[in-house]
């Protein structure tokens, strides 16, 4: 893969993450269920891929089982609260207020990895804060809305957590099994809490169970993984940070969902934080 076709992938990765939340509204099932389903197909195409390659995955070693477990139970968490924030707040909702991410894990990263924060960095975090109290519907905790964006946020909050552990984890194992692992851990936690209820599911929402699995997780996984051996981590996260527009497009198109002008103006300060930072770093590596 050449620099240009990496840059493609990101795109790509990028469209097929925003429409993770248009699969969660089309699909007629609880958060679990999508979470469950969404995992084991994502963990059965991983599985194919690293076949066809003639690849088996390896045990996780003491070191690593403790942290992969981890990260299982972190993403378990995000896919849920993500999808409840989407059935309960909206796509554009849910989408803006997991796009706080960013700033979680400049809050924990100093902390976990003793790194120090510096003064751009924080400033990323006020102006993430800033932009959610604009997209913060009201602050009437009894507004659905605003109940969904709190999901949106445990959302984000959890991924950023997640994203922490594979750091810790992602020098322990290959990307693709760390992939698959996880996975897999995260349908071992939510299958039983709702395996009598995949017999209700309509024959559309097995099919886009199947497509959230097979291109939102594993495909999108894939060519994230790929297209990082040619690009920059700061480059590919300020396109990744182009999920919610996307998000936002899908769903104004699909479902004639149109956030709010001040909500909007909420996003554009998060997204525009997120690409500035990703830019300073850019410029500075």
């Amino acid at each position: 893969m050449n620099s240009r076709q990496a840059t493609t992938a990101i795109h790509i990765t990028a469209v097929l993450f925003g429409l993770t939340g248009i699969f969660g509204e089309l699909i007629r099932a609880g958060a679990i269920l999508i979470t469950a389903g969404r995992a084991t197909f994502a963990t059965a195409t991983l599985l194919l891929f690293m076949a066809r390659a003639g690849h088996r995955p390896t045990r996780p070693g003491r070191r690593a089982l403790p942290v992969l477990l981890a990260a299982g139970v972190l993403l378990a968490i995000h896919w849920t609260t993500f999808f409840v924030a989407v059935k309960i707040g909206g796509i554009a909702i849910a989408t803006l207020g997991f796009a706080s991410f960013p700033a979680f894990i400049t809050l924990f990263e100093g902390f976990l990895f003793r790194e120090r924060t510096r003064a751009s960095e924080w400033a990323v975090v006020i102006l993430v804060s800033a932009g959610l109290a604009l997209v913060t519907p009201s602050f009437d905790f009894g507004d659905q809305a605003t109940i969904g964006l709190g999901w949106a946020v445990a959302s984000g909050l959890s991924f950023a957590l997640f994203t922490l552990a594979n750091r810790k984890a992602v020098g322990l194992m290959p990307a693709r099994e760390l992939a698959c692992w996880e996975n897999g851990v995260v349908a071992l936690l939510t299958l039983p809490w709702c395996l009598t209820e995949f017999a209700d599911l309509r024959i559309l929402d097995w099919v886009w169970l199947l497509m959230l699995g097979v291109f939102c997780t594993a495909l999108s996984h894939a060519l994230l993984v790929a297209s990082l051996a040619r690009l920059k981590a700061r480059t590919a996260g300020i396109v990744i940070a182009l999920e919610p527009v996307y998000a936002i497009l899908f769903a104004a198109i699909l479902f004639a969902q149109y956030p709010p002008a001040r909500a909007l103006a909420g996003g554009a300060l998060i997204i525009g934080a997120i690409v500035w930072s990703g830019l300073r770093r850019a410029a500075a590596d």
